[in-house]
């Protein structure tokens, strides 16, 4: 359940003379979590895992939590097994950063860190992460028939509006890196994919809309499949 303080951590990054802090709000994404955890499954199976006095508890925190704070958009939003598709819309392909075991695949390898690092980011200012997201906006609206989810990508829109718009914006993989190996997170242009799909449906071109959108679709529900793995 949600800890009883919330964290004064954060992560940092320092670009280009700014520093940019992004809190953790653990509290909050907990609150969030459980939520999302019970409405996924009925109330009699949600209780198997919770006991209703533990959920009651729960929720009362998070009702008096609610009362003095006015909105529920966590800095960190996370999602389980997959990355969604809605995620991807806000970066380009050469904002991309791949580290595997501590070489920087994208500056042509050589050591980067003292210790081991596997990650796989994506970085992009908040002005463009909204214009892309507008932009895939106006051509899903147009040709939902292709694919995505409009509710998704409006929902992204809406969460980077809670913003400063001199920002950043991080799509991190966090623990799917260790789940897949080097050639799947090289192989990864899930980012590059979706930005296709969508120039196809603005030029009018929807077999190649389909076409990128299955093959991204695909791509994650093999690593959505892990969940379910023994």
């Amino acid at each position: 359940m949600a800890p009883l303080r919330e964290s004064r951590d954060a992560y940092v990054r320092r670009a280009e003379g700014v520093t940019y802090v992004c809190p953790w709000e653990t509290r909050l994404r907990s609150w969030l979590a459980f939520d999302r955890f019970r409405a996924g499954m009925s109330e009699q199976l949600a209780e198997m895992f919770v006991p209703p006095r533990v959920a009651e508890q729960a929720d009362g925190a998070f009702d008096r939590w609610k009362r003095h704070n006015s909105t529920l958009s966590p800095h960190i939003l996370s999602s389980t097994w997959q990355v969604p598709l809605a995620w991807f819309v806000p970066f380009i392909a050469k904002e991309r950063w791949l580290v595997l075991g501590g070489h920087d695949e994208n500056a042509g390898g050589g050591p980067t860190t003292a210790t081991p690092v596997r990650t796989l980011i994506y970085v992009t200012p908040m002005a463009q992460a909204r214009r892309r997201v507008a932009r895939a906006l106006a051509a899903v609206r147009r040709h939902a028939e292709d694919g995505f989810d409009l509710d998704e990508v409006e929902s992204v829109g809406r969460w980077l509006e809670e913003f400063h718009p001199h920002s950043l914006v991080e799509l991190d993989y966090g623990g799917l890196v260790h789940i897949l190996d080097d050639a799947a997170l090289r192989a990864d242009e899930s980012v590059a994919e979706v930005a296709a799909a969508i120039t196809g449906m603005e030029t009018g071109e929807p077999e190649l809309a389909i076409a990128m959108h299955k093959r991204v679709v695909s791509r994650w529900r093999v690593v959505r499949a892990l969940e379910s793995a023994n």
